[in-house]
């Protein structure tokens, strides 16, 4: 049987701890016991972890054996910032699809209102992806970096950089991905697209264009959609 998957709260040496809401669904819920094992995220590892004791508050594991997972593949996103729902949506997804880093974007056609409170909503977001990466047994939590300003993102470096970019010239997005194991971004813009200007900015930083297929897809739908590209041709 395929044993329940936890992310560390607290980690040392060859201990771990489940805190707060983990604690209490782990003791409540699932009404686990002393003795039993589960697997225990710790630091980017995966390891047997056996409960020493349990309350609603606090649950301590002594660790064991190390479990064997497949490397994850750096996959970065830039999102420009749109409507809250379905950003978070789009987090949740992509970071079960695989995503290691997830970079909010302010571009010029994002929504003033939402420019100014994204930062009061990345805490929400980190835990959605802590929530979303524990169900689907990642052995890493992305990181969910503070919004950052357009100029800042353009200039990211990274192995592979491709511009979702749905015009006459882009490449297919498997193009590039094919038989290509190494760190890979995607950029995706917000609601109406990048701008003349900004599109101009990502090519100059020799950002590649490339293309999802012949519909036009929403933001959130093409973050997901580069994700699941990215995690299905990873070999």
């Amino acid at each position: 049987m395929t044993r329940r998957r936890w992310i560390a709260d607290e980690h040392q040496e060859d201990r771990a701890s489940l805190l707060g809401q983990n604690a209490a669904h782990l003791s409540r819920v699932l009404r686990a016991r002393k003795g039993e094992e589960y697997d225990i995220v710790c630091e980017g590892s995966v390891r047997v972890g056996t409960i020493d004791s349990i309350t609603e508050e606090r649950v301590e594991f002594t660790l064991g054996e190390v479990v064997a997972t497949r490397q994850e593949r750096e996959t970065i996103l830039l999102m420009a910032v749109y409507k809250f729902d379905r950003m978070e949506w789009a987090i949740e997804k992509c970071t079960e699809l695989g995503a290691t880093r997830i970079i909010p974007v302010i571009a010029r056609r994002t929504d003033a209102h939402l420019a100014s409170s994204a930062a009061k909503r990345v805490e929400r977001w980190r835990r959605i992806a802590h929530e979303a990466a524990q169900q689907s047994r990642r052995r890493n939590i992305p990181t969910i970096e503070d919004p950052m300003k357009f100029k800042e993102a353009v200039a990211l470096k990274c192995g592979l950089r491709l511009l979702l970019n749905e015009n006459e010239r882009s490449k297919n997005i498997f193009d590039f991905l094919q038989n290509y194991d190494s760190e890979v971004a995607f950029a995706v813009g917000p609601e109406g697209g990048w701008t003349d200007e900004e599109l101009l900015q990502f090519g100059a930083e020799g950002w590649q264009s490339v293309t999802l297929g012949s519909q036009i897809l929403r933001a959130e739908t093409a973050a997901i959609a580069a994700a699941a590209a990215a995690s299905m041709s990873l070999r």
